[in-house]
């Protein structure tokens, strides 16, 4: 249950918040957003604010915010449609009802002739088959379309995403993954804030219960001034004095309270990478500053940042198989994992997530965010937009690729964890 709770936490935060840097900004430059949603597939939980629906959906696997203009609008009016109009206290309309008229008071029913949702706002009709006077009907720029008992914002053209500067538009998109590296940086800023930031001071941090340090009577905060002879001036050099010793006494020279002690450790035996290592149980250094904090949220979210780009740089070259990449599936094992070793390391692994997210959502890959901001550069070369409608075809295609991808890395994650 644990890991449930933890991993549905870390997703969702990570997908929210990178969605919710896509609607701020898009809201900012006044673009009508209609749905912002967690998930794919299927409404669970649903509730509408400030013209936008706010919607968790069954399927964890991202998320999106849909803007005016960005998909073809679900409802058409065409001169013939006889519709049910509702006007608000200036005598604008502000409900165009297609069906189902009858279970609506006070509204006036016209045959539409001509209509104009976008631009100069308004319907034109006859309102009586015998009486063929054309009336024209000013329509609210916040006017909704009814069908089925479901309404529908109109958009008009300034409300439309791709009515906006190309700046505006960038930044709508662009916002997103950047999100996702603030969010990074703030969990690196926590981590620091709980445990401190580690320091190069030759000095002891926190001592296991276990370890062969505090067996031997040293004590947190020993500054150490030499191990086995051998002068020390960091926790490099202490570290490194250790490992080269294991299962061999050595002679720790430490300052505590003003009064200089000897004290003899013996370092257990441990192997890594095929190595055997000298481990006595103590952690390094850590202080707790405000400066210290700040910038070890900048250097932890840069050091995971190169990380993955040179892991990206060997799926590139083929150094790096596929069979390598999760879904899911395997973020969700990872979790699991991660979350026996406490809040700390849990801490971590969403923050080295969240960039992760980040980076992958700027690759020029159509449908992701990075293909948006590719076409948007060809666009700035260009001076002008290229056709809406081969972009868009460009973007399906990719997602539907992205879609077969993560079939098969979900099903190879299945297989190497549960089969």
């Amino acid at each position: 249950m644990q890991t449930v709770v933890s991993f549905i936490i870390i997703f969702g935060t990570l997908v929210f918040v990178h969605e919710l840097g896509h609607l701020i900004f898009a809201k900012r430059a006044g673009i009508l957003c209609r749905e912002f949603a967690i998930g794919f597939g299927p409404k669970v939980f649903s509730f509408t604010k400030n013209e936008t629906v706010y919607t968790i959906r069954l399927l964890p696997i991202g998320g999106f915010v849909r803007m005016a203009g960005e998909d073809v609008e679900a409802v058409e009016i065409k001169p013939g449609y006889r519709v049910g109009l509702k006007f608000d206290r200036d005598g604008k309309v502000n409900k165009i009802i297609l069906n189902n008229k009858d279970k609506y008071r006070d509204i006036k029913v016209i045959e539409v002739e001509e209509v104009d949702l976008e631009h100069k706002l308004y319907v034109k009709g006859f309102e009586d088959e015998e009486d063929q006077t054309l009336q024209t009907f000013e329509v609210h720029p916040k006017a909704v379309v009814v069908q089925d008992g479901v309404e529908m914002q109109i958009a008009p053209y300034d409300r439309q995403f791709s009515s906006k500067t190309l700046g505006q538009r960038t930044m709508a998109i662009f916002a997103g993954p950047m999100m996702n590296f603030v969010l990074a940086i703030v969990i690196f800023m926590v981590m620091a804030a709980i445990q401190g930031v580690v320091t190069d001071e030759a000095k002891l941090g926190k001592l296991t219960e276990d370890g062969a340090a505090i067996s031997a009577g040293l004590k947190a905060n020993d500054e150490v001034q030499a191990i086995n002879g051998s002068e020390v001036s960091s926790w490099q050099d202490v570290q490194q004095e250790i490992q080269k010793h294991p299962g061999k006494e050595i002679e720790f020279v430490v300052e505590r309270e003003g009064k200089t002690l000897e004290i003899p450790v013996t370092p257990k035996e441990v192997e890594r990478d095929g190595k055997m290592l000298g481990v006595i149980g103590v952690y390094p250094p850590t202080e707790k500053s405000i400066t210290g904090v700040l910038a070890y949220g900048f250097t932890e979210t840069y050091f995971w940042t190169k990380q993955i780009f040179t892991l990206l740089g060997d799926l590139i070259t083929g150094q790096f198989d596929i069979d390598m990449l999760s879904g899911p599936v395997g973020i969700y094992v990872s979790t699991e994992e991660v979350a026996k070793s406490g809040l700390i390391y849990l801490l971590k692994w969403a923050g080295v997530l969240s960039i992760n997210l980040g980076i992958m959502n700027l690759l020029p890959i159509p449908a992701l965010d990075g293909g948006r901001l590719a076409f948007f550069a060809v666009e700035a070369v260009r001076g002008k937009p290229l056709d809406k409608q081969k972009e868009g075809m460009v973007h399906f295609i990719g997602f539907a690729l992205l879609m077969l991808l993560m079939l098969v890395v979900t099903w190879n994650d299945i297989q190497r964890f549960f089969l």
